[in-house]
């Protein structure tokens, strides 16, 4: 099989003063062009697990690797802040469950996807408004409103918005946290269309961490299920949802379809 785009190898991470670990011992790869899914209860260590990987918060042991593509194997943690920087701006994307942590609201839409671009060293006033709105388009928001603040947006359109920001440099690798929580279901059912298409058209690789399993079978191939900070199941999505192995994968499946 192929190099992976990303190695987690033994990964742990305990907050200070905390008397048992976020995340514990956690191991898994992601190919390119793979969507996997990290599912489990609030406390289970999700959204800290996707920080350690994003290289926001490092970790008490382990390493994550990720297969530039320079072809450069870089140690996440180990790497010059400098590196995970850049890598950020070009290569990675990271899409907030909360869209105004990902955006900056005191800036136009616009302004918002292109600044991206402008981070690759693109200036063409001209280039950068053009870039905005076909991505506006892409995500499905009104090009019209190209100049208002983010402020003035629907939760929904926030989110579209934040996407169009962390898509916009084509990068290879994108993690999200809980895209579609606190959305209604309509907007939450629109929203992750549009996710699965842009994810199948760009060839992305994505790390999406989700409490709703139903987001898992739509969009990834592999579903990893993490309890009190250990990953507890791994496996196919299907695989996993339908024949759950793991009592506390049994018990997340039991409530979904209650």
């Amino acid at each position: 099989m192929n190099t992976p785009l990303l190695s987690v190898e033994g990964l742990s991470h305990r907050f200070d003063a905390a008397t048992h670990f976020a995340v514990r011992d956690a191991s898994f790869e992601v190919h390119a062009g793979e969507v996997l899914a990290i599912v489990g209860e609030s406390g289970s260590g999700k959204s800290t697990l996707l920080n350690c990987l994003a290289g926001r918060i490092a970790p008490t042991a382990g390493r994550v690797h990720y297969l530039a593509a320079d072809g450069q194997r870089v140690d996440v943690h180990a790497a010059p802040e400098r590196l995970r920087r850049e890598l950020a701006r070009t290569e990675w994307g990271f899409v907030e469950q909360h869209a105004h942590e990902g955006l900056r609201m005191g800036v136009s839409a616009g302004a918002n996807v292109g600044e991206r671009l402008m981070g690759q060293g693109e200036r063409h006033y001209a280039v950068l408004r053009e870039t905005a709105e076909r991505w506006m388009q892409r995500v499905e928001l009104d090009t019209a409103r190209i100049d208002d603040l983010p402020r003035h947006f629907s939760g929904g359109m926030r989110q579209r918005l934040q996407i169009a920001r962390n898509l916009v440099t084509r990068p290879r690798l994108v993690l999200m946290d809980e895209p579609t929580s606190g959305l209604d279901v309509s907007v939450q059912a629109k929203l992750l269309d549009l996710i699965r298409l842009l994810v199948s058209r760009l060839q992305l690789s994505v790390v999406i961490v989700t409490h709703d399993l139903g987001v898992a079978r739509l969009l990834a191939q592999r579903t990893l299920v993490m309890q009190q900070g250990r990953i507890v199941e791994h496996g196919l999505t299907d695989r996993v949802l339908d024949d759950p192995q793991h009592a506390y994968t049994q018990l997340l499946v039991a409530s979904a379809l209650t």
